[in-house]
């Protein structure tokens, strides 16, 4: 008969249980789980803007369009697109700045709120940015442009992107008012 087997099964037991615990390896640490907030960063002349993923549908290459008679110049015309109508707006003409000229580049976000469709042209797309939620300020950031429209910031590094509200944009009456 074997030592541990004339030790009973409860002594058995606890020799197997301390034996287990000095060959067990530690868990993970713990880590805290961060928020995040996600967003599209684009261009928009020098300005680096972000608009909050929820509120971008789809991103498209410049489309072919039919010209609105009698719209003011930032409405560039209609698109279809997949069968829908698209209004395709140049974001920096309706912020009064000088028509972009469009290039490669170039492309439209299409933003959908409260029934309204429309696709606004930017410079360029510059992919997803993620940001921790405690990295958001309320206060815009000093720029001029499309400050009617931004909602706060996020610092990522030494990067300030300002938060471009394309909800706060087709709820405008100046934006709902293309007829020239």
């Amino acid at each position: 008969m074997t030592q541990s087997a004339s030790k009973g099964p409860v002594a058995l037991l606890r020799d197997i249980d301390r034996r287990s615990k000095q060959h067990a390896v530690g868990l993970p640490r713990q880590e805290e789980v961060k928020k995040t907030w996600s967003g599209i960063a684009f261009r928009l002349g020098e300005a680096l803007l972000v608009a909050p993923l929820m509120e971008v549908r789809e991103i498209l290459t410049y489309p072919g369009l039919s010209q609105v008679p009698r719209a003011k110049s930032w409405l560039k015309g209609i698109a279809n697109v997949r069968g829908n109508l698209l209004p395709i707006v140049t974001l920096q003409s309706f912020l009064g700045r000088p028509a972009p000229i469009i290039g490669r580049r170039s492309r439209v976000l299409v933003v959908q709120h409260a029934g309204l469709f429309a696709g606004l042209v930017v410079d360029e797309v510059l992919g997803m940015k993620h940001f921790l939620e405690e990295e958001y300020k309320s206060a815009p950031p000093d720029i001029n442009l499309a400050r009617d429209y931004l909602r706060g910031s996020y610092k990522h590094g030494e990067e300030q992107w300002p938060v471009f509200s394309t909800h706060k944009l087709v709820q405008s009456p100046s934006f709902l008012q293309a007829n020239a």
